[in-house]
C-alpha cells in the first residue's frame, strides 16, 4: 500500500497451509521475528497501571477513515483499531477469527470459501454486525460509481465477476461473494489464491453498515462523528483529514472487549523528528512516529526505548511517462544510476535502511525456505557513469538540451532531506537537468499521484498481503496503481500468467515472477528503487503488547497495557 514513509519486516512463508498458520511458518528468520513479537506482546505477568491510556505520535494526518476510500498504511492502521473484518493479524503475525467465528471451510478446488459470523457483535449505534454488512461493503468497494481506489486492484481477477463489474459487463449483484443467511457468508474466486487468508486480513475487506452509510451520504466518514465501529476502540475526536490530533476509546461492545486493557489512545501529529523525540524525553509521548536521522537516533543507541526493525516496505522514484523525457527508456535508467544508494541509507537516513537494487524486498517472500531475493537478480545498481551516457543518448533521442522535472515529496524533516539529497545527486550528475521540489503533506501527495500530477514522485509501497504479487501487479498497464503511463506486453503476460494458470506451479510461477521484475527494472527502468527502510521507534518501556505487522496495517494497539 502507499506509505507516509510508515510499515515493517516479517519473513513469511507463502505455500498455502492450514488455517491460523497461514503466516507464520517456515523459515530460520521467521522464528526470530515471532520472538520479537511474542517479547513486544508482553506475556509476562506484570502490575499494571492505575491509568491506562497511551499517548502516541503520529508523522502525518489520516487521509481517510471509510475503509472502501482508503489506499495508505496510517488509515488502514486506524481502521484495523477501530474496526474488525472476517479476520485479523496477532501479535505473532497468525491470522486469526475476526468477525468471523472460525476458519474458513472450501470446497474441492477452493475457489468457492464458506465463512461462519459470529452472532454476538455490534456496531457502536447497537446494531448486529451481519453477512450482509460485508456484502455491501464489497460491492461498494468495486462499484465504478465510487471509484474506491483499491477495489478493482484488489478484486479483479481475484474476486468472481469483479471484472465485469468494472467494464459494465455485469451488476454489482453478481460479485462473488452473497450471504447466504444472516451470518454465513459465503466468497467464489476466479481461481485459488494461495495467499487467500492474508488476503482477508485487508482492510478493503471489513464490514460497512449500509442503513448508516447510506443515511450518512457524502458526510460519511468527514470525521469521527460520522463513523461506525465494531473493533476494538472508538474514534472520538477527529476533525477530518486535516485533523493533526485524534483520540481512540476503548469499545465497550466489543466482541472481545474484556481483552482489551487500553482505555484511551491520544494521537497527535509531529513532522519533526527532533520534536517527537523531545516530546518523549520530556514524557509527552509513549510511542514516537517513525525516526529516520542519525542524530536524533544516536541520542537513543543502545537504549531499551529504541525499536529498530527492517521492514518489507520499499522507496522508490516514480517516473511519469506522460512526460515526453521519462517517456524515453534511456533517460529513465539514467535516473535511476545516478542516486548514490549506499551514501542515501548510510550518510543521510543512517537509520538502518538498505540500498535496494530490487523491487521485492530481502526476508519477505520464501517458497521452500529460499527468499525470493536469493533466486532473483539484483538491478539498477549506482553507477553514474553509466547514467551519463545514457541520459546525454537519451538527450539525442528526444531532441532535448535541458530537461526540467516536477518532484514531489512529502513535508516531513525526513522527506524533505531524502528529497534534497536525491535532487543534488540528479543535477549534479545529469548535465542540464533542473528539478524543482514540492514538499506536500501525504494526503496531498496521494491525491498529486493518483491524478498522474507530477513527474517524479518519491513513493514508497508495503506489503498488503504475504506474497510478492503484492508487489508486482502494481505496474500492469492500466493498473490501478500503476499511475505513470508504464506498460509492457511481456510483463502483463507474466503477470497474468503468475495469477492464474501457474498458481499451481510454485515454482513455475515464482521463476514468471522475477522475470517480471527483471523486465520492470533492468529492461524499462520503470521506477528507480531506492531503499529498503528500517523502522525505529521509541517506546516507553511501560508500555506491554505493542504488535507490528508484516503487511496491511502497521500496528495493532488491543494488546496493549500500561505497566507500572
Amino acid at each position: 500500500m502507499k506509505k507516509s514513509k510508515l510499515s515493517l519486516l516479517l519473513v513469511l512463508s507463502l505455500v498455502l497451509s492450514m488455517f491460523l498458520a497461514a503466516c507464520s511458518g517456515g523459515t530460520k528468520n521467521e522464528g526470530k521475528k515471532t520472538d520479537e513479537g511474542k517479547k513486544n506482546a508482553g506475556t509476562e505477568e506484570t502490575t499494571l497501571a492505575d491509568e491506562q491510556v497511551l499517548n502516541v505520535l503520529e508523522t502525518a494526518e489520516i487521509p481517510s477513515m471509510d475503509s472502501v476510500m482508503s489506499q495508505d498504511v496510517l488509515s488502514f492502521t486506524m481502521l484495523n483499531a477501530t474496526n474488525e473484518g472476517l479476520y485479523r493479524l496477532d501479535p505473532d503475525q497468525k491470522v486469526i477469527p475476526g468477525v468471523a467465528e472460525g476458519a474458513p471451510t472450501y470446497n474441492d478446488d477452493k475457489t468457492v470459501i464458506t465463512i461462519k459470523l459470529k452472532q454476538d457483535t455490534k456496531w457502536s449505534n447497537g446494531d448486529p454486525v451481519t453477512a450482509h454488512d460485508f456484502v455491501f461493503a464489497w460491492q461498494r468497494a468495486i462499484d465504478p460509481k465510487v471509484a474506491a481506489p483499491y477495489g478493482a486492484y484488489f478484486m479483479e481477477g481475484k474476486i468472481k465477476n469483479a471484472s465485469e463489474i468494472v467494464a459494465g459487463k455485469a451488476k454489482l449483484d453478481d460479485l462473488g461473494i452473497k450471504a447466504l443467511d444472516d451470518y454465513t457468508v459465503e466468497i467464489t474466486l476466479v481461481r485459488a489464491l494461495p495467499y487467500i487468508e492474508s488476503y482477508l486480513t485487508f482492510p478493503l475487506f471489513y464490514p460497512q453498515n449500509k442503513k448508516f452509510v447510506e443515511a450518512e451520504g457524502a458526510n460519511y466518514a468527514k470525521d469521527a462523528t460520522h463513523l461506525l465501529y465494531n473493533g476494538p476502540f472508538k474514534m472520538t475526536k477527529w476533525d477530518g483529514p486535516t485533523g493533526t490530533e485524534w483520540v481512540l476509546e476503548k469499545n465497550a461492545d466489543y466482541v472481545n472487549a474484556k481483552d482489551v486493557t487500553l482505555e484511551k489512545i491520544n494521537f497527535n501529529v509531529s513532522k519533526d523528528p527532533q520534536a517527537s523525540a523531545n516530546a518523549y524525553t520530556a514524557g509527552e509521548a509513549d510511542i514516537t512516529g517513525k525516526l529516520a536521522q542519525a542524530a536524533i537516533l544516536s541520542q537513543f543507541e543502545g537504549q531499551k526505548d529504541l525499536l529498530r526493525y527492517q521492514e518489507p516496505s520499499i522507496w522508490w522514484l516514480k517516473m511519469n511517462e506522460k512526460n515526453k523525457a521519462l517517456k524515453n527508456v534511456n533517460i529513465r535508467k539514467a535516473i535511476a544510476l545516478s542516486v548514490d544508494k549506499k551514501a542515501l541509507t548510510e550518510d543521510v537516513l543512517a537509520n538502518g535502511s538498505i540500498p535496494a537494487d530490487f523491487l521485492v524486498p530481502k526476508g519477505f517472500s520464501f517458497l521452500d525456505g529460499k527468499d525470493f531475493r536469493d533466486t532473483a537478480g539484483t538491478y539498477l545498481s549506482t553507477n553514474k557513469e553509466e547514467a551519463k551516457k545514457l541520459w546525454e543518448q537519451g538527450l539525442k533521442e528526444t531532441g532535448l538540451k535541458e530537461v526540467k522535472f516536477t518532484y514531489v515529496g512529502q513535508d516531513t524533516e525526513t522527506s524533505k532531506l531524502t528529497d534534497a539529497f536525491i535532487k543534488d545527486q540528479l543535477e549534479k550528475n545529469l548535465p542540464g537537468l533542473k528539478i524543482t521540489v514540492e514538499a506536500v503533506p501525504f494526503k496531498i501527495r496521494i491525491a498529486r499521484e493518483d491524478a498522474q500530477d507530477y513527474d517524479l514522485l518519491m513513493g514508497g509501497w508495503g506489503p498488503d498481503y504475504a506474497d510478492p504479487m503484492t508487489y508486482m501487479d502494481l505496474w500492469v498497464t492500466g493498473g490501478g496503481q500503476n499511475h505513470m503511463d508504464y506498460g509492457n506486453p511481456e510483463f502483463d503476460k507474466l503477470i497474468k500468467s503468475a495469477s492464474e494458470e501457474l498458481v499451481a506451479k510454485p515454482q513455475d510461477r515464482w521463476k514468471a515472477l522475477q522475470d517480471a521484475e527483471k523486465i520492470l527494472l533492468e529492461d524499462d527502468a520503470a521506477i528507480a528503487p531506492l531503499y529498503q527502510r528500517s523502522v525505529n521507534l521509541l517506546i516507553n518501556p511501560k508500555v506491554q503488547g505493542f504488535a507490528h505487522h508484516a503487511f496491511g496495517p502497521d500496528y495493532s494497539y488491543q494488546w496493549i497495557k500500561i505497566t507500572k
